[in-house]
């Protein structure tokens, strides 16, 4: 019996494409159901009554939601590719990265696109001091977790597609995007900067 694999998710959420990215390079055939989230269906609600968020991640019927938990969930149900080392120590240190760089690196560089004035100072030098830590984590290697793309990798992808170019990580993101299954499912430049215009007129205007 065929497996049943359904991501809910919508086209430029950057924890959406975690999943796609994962999917696309372990070669498993999903349904992609892009969603409205203002009008979120009732599915996504039935399969995520918690949070009511995307992604969700449906697989014979049962439901895996956050993206980084269905990350691990997918490597650990599909062994091919492998996104996670084998090493306990190595394994431990890629899901703080992960972690780090929702916690940490995401959350700063928000508020350098959305304050003004002495905030927005503030926040780039916390960016950028969040940046200099992954730039160390990924000196001498083509990807955070080596000569392969992985678990971190895919977490931080969202930066690959950053209206602001970061130089501290700009050979990282270069080689990141080249990947066939990630570049053929980056959102399209254009669509991205008119969605982030839309966000960034939305938060200036509070």
């Amino acid at each position: 019996m065929a497996e049943e694999v359904k991501l809910f998710k919508t086209w430029s959420s950057p924890f959406g494409l975690r999943i796609v990215w994962a999917l696309e390079l372990k070669g498993i055939q999903y349904e992609s159901i892009d969603e409205d989230l203002t009008n979120k269906s009732p599915l996504l609600l039935q399969y995520n009554p918690v949070y009511k968020k995307i992604p969700v991640l449906v697989h014979n019927g049962r439901p895996i939601v956050e993206s980084l938990i269905i990350l691990e969930y997918i490597d650990e149900t599909w062994k091919q590719n492998p996104l996670l080392p084998e090493d306990p120590h190595k394994r431990a240190t890629a899901r703080f990265w992960a972690k780090f760089g929702d916690d940490k690196a995401m959350s700063s560089l928000w508020p350098i696109l959305t304050k003004q004035g002495k905030e927005r100072e503030e926040a780039l030098v916390q960016a950028t001091e969040n940046l200099k830590f992954l730039e160390e984590e990924l000196k001498g290697k083509r990807f955070f977790g080596g000569e392969e793309i992985g678990f971190v990798d895919i977490a931080l992808g969202w930066l690959a597609n950053l209206v602001l170019v970061v130089e501290e990580i700009l050979e990282w993101m270069l080689e990141f995007s080249s990947v066939p299954a990630i570049k053929e499912n980056l959102p399209l430049h254009d669509k991205m900067v008119a969605r982030f215009r839309t966000y960034l007129a939305a938060a200036l205007d509070k």
